[in-house]
């Protein structure tokens, strides 16, 4: 009987080590996609193609870390077979990864608007909003996955609801685009470009807001998705 309980505690000991080793690759994965996303926004406002060619160059690295957190987590789905709350955080794990590849697809699509629009007047239309969706969008990321570390709600529910704000700002770049594409359609390909970019930080916002999301059903195992924001607020302590 002893050594059956010390068998078992040796496991569970694994185990435990096994999930946190996990939550530490998709917590460094974030980081880069953080920095993925800095560089992205920096090359954009700045008009500097060398910081969009590293954010180009990182997203092959985030691809890789996505595949291996993947098999991180069919591993202990075959080896442990989790249940209760194990197997929620080795769902909301692989779903957080799957948001953060698409936030470093949308990272380099902004990269490779930056490296085109390298060198051009950088009072052009909607420069104001890039930037200001830009920052907003990087401090929901880094406020969704430090709720995701520290497994608090009300830091999570702050992040889904705050993305309103996004959205105020791309519809308000939009509006500015398409003006100034009617009063100069000699740059509509330019302004074109700054569309994509900024529809990129929106769904940027958006898997961020899917990140807490994952962090509300981890912690309270319930399903926020496609709550209103009232019932959203009702979380919140």
């Amino acid at each position: 009987m002893i050594n059956r309980t010390l068998g078992n505690q040796h496991i569970s000991a694994r185990f435990n080590a096994e999930l946190e080793a996990i939550k530490t690759d998709l917590l460094e994965m974030g980081g880069k996609v953080e920095n993925q996303i800095e560089l992205a926004s920096k090359a954009l406002i700045n008009g500097d193609g060398g910081p969009a060619e590293e954010a180009v160059a990182i997203d092959r690295e985030i691809n890789r870390m996505e595949k291996d957190i993947d098999e991180q987590c069919i591993r202990i789905l075959a080896r442990r077979q989790p249940a209760a709350s194990d197997l929620r955080l080795i769902i909301s794990i692989a779903k957080v990864t799957t948001d953060l590849e698409r936030i470093g697809d949308e990272a380099s699509r902004i990269a490779r608007v930056a490296l085109k629009l390298a060198g051009e007047d950088l009072n052009s239309p909607a420069v104001v909003y890039l930037g200001r969706i830009s920052s907003h969008v990087s401090g929901m990321l880094r406020q969704a996955l430090d709720a995701f570390a520290r497994l608090s709600v009300d830091a999570a529910v702050r992040v889904v609801l705050s993305d309103k704000d996004i959205d105020e700002d791309y519809a308000a770049g939009l509006r500015e685009l398409r003006a100034a594409m009617q009063s100069s359609p000699e740059y509509v390909d330019q302004y074109l470009e700054r569309i994509w970019a900024l529809r990129s930080f929106e769904r940027i916002g958006d898997h961020a807001s899917n990140i807490a999301e994952q962090v509300v059903y981890l912690a309270r195992g319930v399903d926020i998705r496609h709550t209103d924001n009232e019932g959203i607020k009702s979380l919140l302590n």
